[in-house]
């Protein structure tokens, strides 16, 4: 019964049989096939579709925190098992930020895995909002997030280090300096450009620091990144360290889990190293 759990979490979560379907690489005959399973082993229709995708009836959102109670148990006890294994065998789930994921966790998981040659890594990049979420249901160990986006109920969060985002723009002469480069809305380099550097105009609006540094890089405008994204580029001096009153701007960030005694002994050697 436990595919079929995972299987409406997934379509709850991301509101359509197709990207469920995507998600669990099935076919979407088979996660209909599923959910139908599930249906009559309870007796109850918990799924209505329609034009919008897919929608919990009353009884689906009744269900809902069950089915993930029941795979957080499962995880648990997948745990204690690699536990009786020790560190010969088993993973570690860990979710970050594009930041964190692409600057600041690759020499540590070299470390660990250098350790700990047996253990498989899943590095999952998202938001805190979606890696919190993961980590209260057990589909992630581990995840680093924002100090003030990690109070939650039910989760231990333990200080890491500090992110820091400075002003940067172009070396060449004719680079423009009044406009603002950023990324999309809802991340969070983007809230802060809203919240600190209001007067500047946004000129270009893209999907990645990468991307933005990239066109920085050209002269089209100035950017506020996270400086261990620029370092890079800075020492080659393709970009430049704009001094501003508002940065450096400072970004706590917290490891967050379940508590110490519910980690397996794979979690537990990389909280041991990340702290």
């Amino acid at each position: 019964m436990l595919s079929p759990l995972q299987h409406l979490v997934l379509i709850a979560e991301h509101g359509t049989f197709t990207e469920a379907a995507r998600k669990a690489h099935l076919s979407q005959p088979a996660l209909s096939a599923s959910i139908r399973r599930l249906e009559e082993q309870l007796g109850a229709r918990l799924l209505e579709r329609g034009r919008q995708g897919a929608r919990l009836t009353a009884a689906g959102e009744a269900f809902l925190p069950r089915a993930r109670d029941a795979l957080a148990a499962l995880h648990d006890g997948q745990r204690a098992v690699a536990a009786i294994a020790g560190l010969e065998t088993g993973e570690v789930r860990i979710g970050a930020g594009a930041t964190v994921s692409s600057y600041l966790l690759p020499p540590i998981l070299s470390r660990y895995r250098k350790r700990h040659p047996a253990i498989v890594i899943q590095l999952r990049e998202m938001g805190a909002a979606a890696a919190r979420e993961r980590v209260r249901d057990g589909r992630l160990d581990l995840a680093i997030v924002d100090v003030s986006k990690a109070d939650d109920h039910g989760l231990e969060a333990e200080p890491w280090r500090e992110d820091r985002f400075v002003l940067i723009g172009s070396p060449k002469p004719e680079a423009d300096r009044a406009g603002m480069i950023t990324v999309k809305q809802g991340a969070t380099t983007r809230a802060m450009v809203d919240r600190h550097f209001s007067d500047l105009p946004i000129v270009m609006e893209l999907t990645s620091i990468s991307a933005v540094m990239s066109h920085v890089r050209e002269g089209i405008g100035v950017a506020l990144v996270p400086e261990v994204a620029a370092r890079a580029e800075m020492g080659r001096r393709r970009l430049c360290l704009l001094r501003h009153k508002k940065t450096p701007i400072r970004r706590p960030l917290v490891v967050v889990h379940r508590g110490r005694d519910r980690l397996s002994p794979a979690a537990a050697a990389l909280r041991e190293l990340l702290l």
